[in-house]
């Protein structure tokens, strides 16, 4: 009889390891999937989360309607107004209207210095006249411009805001003159000749 109750008890405790691993396994299996289950959420509400502050991005970068802001500042458009002035240089021909403001400058319903493409050197042309007399920052410029190129535009422009510049104080003109800005810059390119590659360049000399 004992080694009957021996032989059960021992047959009872095995089973009872094999249900306790078995107990102990089925968590670690279940922690893994539910760890699994928890990553997917998080990536997901990290693309979310990125998603957010891309359109977030995108909508503090839509771009102003500068045509609609020229308009209600301009009514009547640019005939209408007192203090213009028309610069021409090469081929471009600029009108140019002033008015009190902060200094904005914005040419064929553009930003400036995306229109002039960021180029310091015309950007620089653009606002001599008004350094020159200290109004950089007194004056929104509002520009027109039409044929030539970036370079010769934005020279008409210096032009057509000193010629406006006079029609503000008449005080003006003297400090403009002395600096050369109402002067109109009349070099052309020279035409092409009969018989030659461009204006002055002659074919190579062949003696035979």
């Amino acid at each position: 009889m004992a080694t009957l109750s021996l032989s059960s008890l021992t047959t009872s405790f095995t089973t009872s390891l094999s249900f306790s691993s078995n107990v102990s396994m089925k968590p670690t299996s279940s922690s893994s999937s539910s760890s699994n289950t928890l990553s997917l959420p998080i990536r997901q509400q990290r693309k979310l989360s990125s998603l957010k502050v891309s359109a977030t991005v995108e909508e503090a970068a839509e771009p102003v309607n500068l045509r609609d802001y020229v308009k209600s500042r301009l009514p009547g458009g640019f005939a209408a107004q007192k203090i213009i002035g028309t610069g021409r240089r090469k081929c471009a021909i600029a009108r140019v209207v002033l008015q009190e403001g902060t200094g904005k400058v914005i040419i064929n319903y553009r930003d400036a210095r995306e229109y002039l493409q960021g180029n310091p050197l015309w950007l620089q042309y653009v606002k001599v006249p008004l350094v020159t007399l200290g109004y950089e920052s007194s004056y929104d410029v509002f520009v027109k411009a039409q044929g030539g190129g970036l370079a010769g535009q934005a020279q008409a422009i210096t032009l057509g805001i000193a010629r406006a510049l006079l029609k503000v104080s008449a005080d003006h003109r003297s400090p403009l003159k002395k600096e050369g800005l109402l002067t109109r810059d009349s070099r052309v390119v020279e035409r092409k000749k009969v018989g030659l590659h461009k204006a002055r360049k002659a074919p190579q000399f062949s003696k035979r």
